[in-house]
């Protein structure tokens, strides 16, 4: 009888150490697992191409009065008639516009969507000298060189089929300075922009340049996206927009050398992209 408790004990003792051995190693597997998790997080959803989107509507070729997602916006939002947005921006523009007003805010359109060919008429007279660039008073002699004097004109202004305006998603609003809105009711307006805008769907795409923005146009504080539209539209650029696409303009040869698309089109906010 002893001898049959003994050897009862002993197999007893065997088999709870081999349990126990498991769940140890059970316990370095899960741990294990959770740390390659963490240190491998999943992949974010990949981008496709979207065909109801196309290259030509990416880049400015269309007009706006005559596209179906488009409306003209009332002069009571507008520093001018005759501009347009996409139905959804306008929409979320006017919510935003109204939010503002209770705060003492007045907030007004002065440019909004630009296509190809408008934003061609800009290029090209900054170009030739016809319209001033900030801080230049003879393009042609200080900037003789193409590829110098696209890259002061891109301080501020997008080469035709790259602008973000072409999209119907982005408005340029009360000034087209940066120091209005570091003063007065320039800094109000700013404040608010930044505190309520996302809100709305709108965020700042050209943000301060630095460690998180290289490269780029300047900072524009008046420069405000509607995110929900125009997220997708930078997604398809991404894929499908090319240097070798920015054609039909003055000085677009030098675009693949400066890289328009990789510096100046996703050149961005990182929120925006």
């Amino acid at each position: 009888m002893k001898f049959f408790i003994t050897i009862l004990s002993l197999f007893l003792f065997l088999t709870c150490n081999d349990v126990a051995t498991d769940a140890q190693q059970s316990t370095v597997i899960s741990k294990s697992e959770v740390k390659k998790t963490s240190l491998h997080p999943p992949s974010p959803t990949a981008i496709s191409i979207d065909t109801t989107i196309t290259l030509d509507f990416l880049m400015g070729k269309f007009k706006p009065s005559t596209h179906p997602d488009f409306v003209v916006i009332d002069k009571k939002y507008a520093s001018r008639k005759g501009m347009f947005l996409q139905k959804k921006t306008y929409e979320a523009f006017k919510k935003m516009h109204a939010a503002a007003k209770k705060d003492g805010i007045n907030l007004t359109i002065k440019s909004a969507t630009r296509n190809f060919f408008s934003q061609k008429k800009i290029w090209d007279s900054k170009w030739l000298g016809t319209k001033k660039v900030t801080g230049v008073k003879n393009i042609k002699k200080e900037f003789p060189q193409p590829k110098a004097r696209a890259l002061k004109i891109l301080e501020f202004s997008s080469m035709p089929s790259t602008s973000r305006h072409h999209w119907g998603t982005d408005i340029d609003m009360n000034n087209f300075t940066n120091k209005y809105f570091e003063y007065g009711q320039g800094k109000k307006e700013y404040d608010w922009l930044k505190n309520n805008a996302h809100l709305f769907g709108f965020y700042q795409p050209y943000t301060p340049k630095g460690a998180a923005r290289k490269y780029g146009y300047n900072e524009e504080k008046w420069h405000w996206s509607f995110l929900p539209l125009s997220k997708k539209y930078i997604d398809q650029m991404k894929l499908r927009m090319k240097d070798e696409n920015i054609k039909g303009f003055q000085g677009a040869a030098v675009a693949k050398e400066i890289g328009v698309v990789e510096k100046y089109i996703l050149g961005i906010n990182q929120e925006c992209l």
